[in-house]
């Protein structure tokens, strides 16, 4: 029997949505849950902001994954402009078509001009490929570490989903995707792009959603070790590292436990696997010299 694909319209409340996003191991607390339900539901983009490692990335594959819908990526960095994100032309394909056309004996340029600038010989990036594909989801990762020039850009194709091709036209998404924009924050965006989406931030888990979260995607791991890692992870947290662990960090220090056999987090474990968590040296030497890896936390 063909398994039935979920659409938006089958999400009918944010309950539902927090057990599809539980089904596929994201464990959302009610604001996100919220957050995405009304990003689905009214066809807004979702603007993720929070510190790296908290779960923004994970929740638009999860969102793709729940829909059955490809993930289409953009990964914004300085200088990104938008031929890099729309599309560009395949100028050695249209060098080789003209060359076969000249070989044939083609004498009416006009249509040798039309021929070239046609859609095969476009080649489509995230923007437009979101826009082509139904249903997708457009994950604009990282848009805090664009230009301004690259945000306003994409404001416009936001406002109306239409890409203009000017050999071509307009291409317009026959139905919108689902947008998940993420920021960790590195400089402020604009008040006119987060206006165009829902806003929420992401904060780091709760010690209990932790603990789940670390037993969930790690099947192996024992309660105790959980807790013992969401503890100290914790505490770093709160210690003003440099970087501070995301959940993504301390899923891959469990994991280096876990490898090592571990039930429980022993100071001198935990020590020698810093590197699995903490990845700025001024970080690891000051966990160190606090006794933020003891049992208690250097409160002894």
């Amino acid at each position: 029997m063909l398994r039935r694909t979920t659409t938006i319209s089958d999400i009918d409340a944010p309950a539902r949505l927090a057990e599809l996003l539980d089904h596929h191991d994201y464990l959302a607390d009610e604001g996100v849950t919220t957050a995405a339900y009304l990003a689905l539901k009214m066809g807004r983009p979702l603007f993720l902001e929070g510190e790296a490692g908290v779960g923004k990335t994970e929740l638009a594959k999860t969102l793709a994954a729940i829909l059955d819908a490809p993930l289409i990526r953009l990964q914004c960095h300085e200088g990104l402009d938008a031929a890099q994100a729309m599309y560009d032309w395949d100028f050695p394909r249209q060098l080789l078509h003209l060359k076969a056309a000249e070989a044939a004996g083609v004498a009416d340029v006009a249509a040798l001009e039309g021929e070239i600038y046609d859609r095969r010989f476009l080649i489509a990036r995230p923007l437009l490929r979101a826009l082509e594909t139904q249903p997708s989801v457009l994950l604009v990762d990282e848009i805090d570490r664009a230009d301004d020039e690259f945000e306003a850009f994409l404001l416009e194709v936001l406002s109306d989903f239409t890409i203009s091709v000017p050999e071509i036209g307009t291409i317009s998404a026959a139905s919108p995707p689902v947008v998940v924009l993420t920021s960790n924050r590195t400089r402020e965006v604009h008040d006119a792009l987060k206006r165009r989406c829902l806003y929420h931030w992401l904060e780091h888990p709760g010690f209990d959603r932790e603990v789940a979260i670390l037993r969930r995607r790690l099947p192996g791991c024992a309660e105790r070790l959980a807790a013992d890692v969401a503890r100290t992870a914790g505490r770093m947290r709160e210690a003003g590292l440099v970087k501070p662990p995301g959940i993504a960090e301390t899923l891959d220090w469990t994991e280096a436990l876990l490898t090592l056999g571990a039930v429980e987090l022993d100071p001198a474990l935990a020590a020698a696997t810093l590197g699995a968590v903490l990845k700025h040296r001024e970080d690891q030497e000051s966990v160190r010299a606090r006794g933020l890896l003891t049992p208690d936390g250097g409160r002894g």
